[in-house]
């Protein structure tokens, strides 16, 4: 098992120059006791990836609408909910809720440089379509539309029959 092995900073300063060269190179430039600039150090460049195809997963229940788009391994891009837009109770689950929902992911997937998309819809709700419709009209090329709710085939078995 490897073992790792930690030093304090002082011990660093000393493994890159040396006491005896110390001098010296801080003579020679004409620096004397300057610290390095520790913000541009720490900084890490970020990488913004590109995505050209990406999936929309649009989940409908009669209570709220969620929308999430990934790329094709899955990793999700942006998401939004008509709760999060800040829809209440019953308005939650309209149509026009819908549309600024697909609106929001939009905006926050743009970034990215999603251009085609696969749909897929779950859910029974009514925004359905009007998500659907509002994808579509915001400028992506959609490739796929499948619906993937769950369907039962036969499902549980039900309860024996009440003997009055």
């Amino acid at each position: 098992m490897a073992e790792k092995i930690t030093r304090s900073t002082s011990e660093e300063k000393d493994i890159k120059n040396p006491p005896a060269e110390n001098a010296a190179n801080a003579e020679a430039e004409g620096k004397k006791d300057e610290k390095p600039d520790l913000a541009e150090s720490k900084k890490k460049k970020k990488i913004k990836r590109l995505v050209q195809k990406g999936r929309a997963h649009i989940q409908c229940t009669y209570n709220n609408i969620m929308i999430s788009i990934s790329d094709s391994r899955g990793e999700v891009l942006s998401w939004s909910s008509s709760g999060l837009l800040g829809f209440k109770g019953a308005k939650k689950s309209t149509p026009y809720a819908a549309t600024q929902v697909a609106g929001d992911v939009v905006e926050k997937v743009k970034k990215y440089g999603v251009s085609e998309i696969e749909i897929y819809v779950k859910g029974v709700g009514s925004g359905r379509e009007a998500a659907i419709r509002a994808l579509v009209g915001r400028g992506f090329n959609v490739s796929l539309i499948k619906d993937i709710t769950p369907m039962p085939h036969n499902g549980c078995r039900p309860k024996k029959p009440r003997r009055v």
